[in-house]
């Protein structure tokens, strides 16, 4: 009797180990013929925007490495969040990937006070593609030169500059508020409905100041149109580096933001294909015509493994998460 428990129990180590390799055996080769159908690039924000561009140069390019489709589908609406939840509810095999800016990985959990639908932590992470510095930008007749004549200006006029944002909830909402909080001065947020209307308006001179990415306001600067006093990075853009940083001006050294732009996939997609994925991407950000169009649009290509994402996210996310709770920031 007790040694045919042994005997069964031996049976069942054997059975689940075999069960296991054929598990690994199953990813590895799913991984080994990944794509073998057509791929689903989802961006949760409307076409023509700089995430649109990104992801259709990226997605034609892997194209063509694997012979294979790659489909670009534009789900916009509620801050990234409709798109998002799109990817997170995918099936988890590497054909429903998800290319976005900061918000939907990083400030709508902090941002939107009903519960979102979907976990932002929980999304595989697989690449950080390019990284675009936010700049502080000023209404050329404004008598504001650099940072620390526009924090004195501000201290000296509190609650009358104003400063025009993609949105509530945006990168350049939030770089403006982090400015606010760490210079201790009052700023007023005008809400746009895009970048393009925020710029019009900061042109027209109805908004003072503008927080967004410097590839979306140098061209205007070269027109005199607009005046980029900093730009909120460690090290000069590549794509404006005469423009000097903010932390080169003034004693604010940690007001770091950048409009960033990454690949992640839904919850328990296998490692290998997010792997696979990396690899490739990689691979095509070293394309001449690749780092032509992104140093055009302003960015720094990073090309990270999916753990350094990870890390990335992580930091990204503790960050934001302490701005918008000192600027009581909340979406309904």
């Amino acid at each position: 009797m007790q040694r045919r428990k042994v005997l069964n129990r031996l049976l069942a180590i054997t059975f689940g180990a075999l069960l296991a390799t054929g598990a690994q055996a199953a990813v590895a080769d799913s991984a080994a013929d990944y794509p073998s159908k057509p791929v689903r690039v989802i961006i949760p924000y409307p076409a023509g925007g700089s995430a649109d561009t990104m992801a259709r140069l990226i997605a034609s390019k892997l194209s063509q490495k694997w012979d294979a489709a790659i489909t670009v589908e534009n789900r916009p609406g509620g801050g990234g969040n409709i798109g998002a939840e799109a990817v997170a509810s995918a099936k988890p095999d590497g054909y429903t990937l998800l290319f976005s800016p900061p918000a939907p990985f990083v400030i709508n959990q902090s941002l939107y006070s009903n519960k979102l639908s979907y976990d932002p932590t929980a999304f595989e992470p697989i690449t950080l593609i390019t990284m675009i510095p936010n700049s502080i930008t000023v209404r050329p007749d404004l008598p504001i030169h650099n940072v620390n004549e526009l924090i004195a200006y501000a201290r000296e006029h509190p609650g009358e500059l104003t400063h025009g944002s993609q949105g509530n909830g945006s990168t350049s909402h939030l770089t403006g508020e982090m400015f606010v909080d760490m210079t201790d001065t009052e700023i007023l947020h005008v809400p746009y409905k895009g970048e393009g209307p925020a710029l019009i308006d900061l042109i027209g001179g109805r908004v003072d100041l503008f927080f967004g990415n410097v590839s979306a306001v140098l061209g205007f600067a070269e027109d005199d149109k607009v005046r980029i006093i900093g730009v909120a990075s460690a090290e000069r853009a590549p794509s404006a580096p005469h423009i000097p940083t903010v932390a080169e001006q003034s004693d604010l050294t940690d007001f770091l933001s950048s409009a960033w732009f990454a690949l992640a996939a839904p919850a328990g997609t296998p490692a290998d294909i997010r792997e696979k994925i990396q690899l490739a991407t990689a691979e095509v950000l070293t394309l001449p015509e690749v780092e032509a169009a992104l140093h055009d649009l302003g960015g720094v290509i990073v090309g990270s493994t999916p753990e350094e994402l990870g890390q990335f996210m992580a930091d990204e996310r503790a960050r934001w998460s302490r701005v918008i709770e000192s600027a009581g920031a909340q979406i309904d």
